[in-house]
């Protein structure tokens, strides 16, 4: 009986070290991210070495990520979206697809960090701005004879016809960000047809926002409208690309994490949020070439991060432009009226 008890007590501790105990087993998390790879890397890769925490991370853009948020609303495989323009984040957050989280760090940040947690109903915060802007292949354009663009009016210019490349406003929060920044600047009336006369000139959009000046980087398109950080890492890395900060004045992001409502995760998914709201670990981002501005005010911002101050951005109205109905409408209105133009 003895030998028995003694056998089945060694089975029992046999499948406990293979399968491990409720108690043993490794925190887990699922993260969707729209920053580019090599940051939503960085950041899985720390934040594990950190925790002990087992991330699985998948990299997607922000149209993508609320579609997918949304899509599984009932079932949400995902704990976390990290990165990613905010305007998608406030409408999840009205939709009732994040839930309210206010870190104690909250008063560390910088105001438009807090300003677009507050506009959310703290359901989602700031964590690094970018601004908007046209970069352009100095060598392509020379070698094409092409003037250089210096204000976003002159990108409807027939001589840039099948030269530009920007990102699709339903996949790209990038490329929405493009979309709300005109009519905003323009009046909706006039900045729909400088997207009409913009789409003439258009070969290609991508899904993803920052593939465009990628794309210019390797001299398959002349000119690509993206965020000006995005451009400046193609810099970096030695690619003749110029950055334009446009005459009339821009937009910019303001990219945002949110909590899922219903994680499975949720007390990890707020250890990742406090993880990622940190100084020390925002002050990484220029490891993996990230040059945005960072939302902790204590945090280092890259030297090549393009200095807002100094930048003629206009007053971006998250609060409307990441509202549901009003995202919605232009969205729909892009594609019944744009998209589906003759090129």
């Amino acid at each position: 009986m003895k030998t028995k008890q003694f056998a089945f007590g060694i089975a029992v501790a046999t499948a406990c070290a293979l399968t491990g105990t409720p108690s043993q087993a490794a925190e887990k998390l699922n993260v969707l991210c729209a920053a580019d790879d090599q940051w939503c890397n960085l950041m899985e890769s720390t934040f594990e070495k950190e925790t002990g925490v087992d991330v699985s991370m998948v990299r997607k853009s922000s149209g993508e990520i609320f579609a997918q948020i949304k899509a599984e609303s009932r079932n949400p495989k995902v704990d976390i979206w990290w990165g990613g323009t905010g305007d998608p984040h406030l409408q999840a957050a009205a939709e009732d697809l994040t839930v309210e989280y206010k870190s104690p760090q909250l008063d560390s940040l910088l105001d438009w960090a807090k300003n677009q947690a507050k506009d959310g109903s703290y359901k989602t915060v700031g964590i690094y701005a970018g601004a908007l802007g046209i970069g352009y292949n100095e060598e392509l354009l020379k070698s094409k004879g092409l003037p250089a663009p210096k204000c976003w009016a002159d990108l409807t210019n027939p001589a840039y016809k099948g030269e530009i490349q920007m990102a699709n406003p339903n996949s790209s929060g990038t490329a929405y960000t493009t979309l709300a920044t005109v009519v905003q600047l323009f009046g909706e009336e006039k900045g729909f047809e400088f997207l009409a006369g913009l789409h003439g000139n258009i070969n290609q959009y991508t899904k993803s926002g920052s593939a465009p000046i990628k794309a210019a980087a390797r001299g398959e398109t002349t000119l690509a409208i993206t965020f000006m950080h995005d451009m400046v890492k193609q810099v970096k890395k030695g690619f003749p690309i110029k950055v334009v900060a446009p005459c009339e004045g821009t937009g910019y992001e303001v990219g945002s994490m949110s909590i899922v409502k219903g994680a499975r995760n949720p007390e990890t998914a707020q250890k990742f949020a406090e993880f990622a709201l940190r100084a020390d670990i925002q002050s990484l981002a220029a490891d993996a070439e990230a040059y945005q501005v960072p939302s902790n005010a204590s945090a280092t911002v890259p030297d090549e991060a393009p200095k807002l101050s100094d930048l003629k951005l206009i007053e971006y109205d998250f609060a409307t432009y990441g509202s549901s109905d009003t995202r919605k409408r232009l969205l729909k209105r892009w594609d019944d009226e744009i998209k589906s133009l003759p090129r």
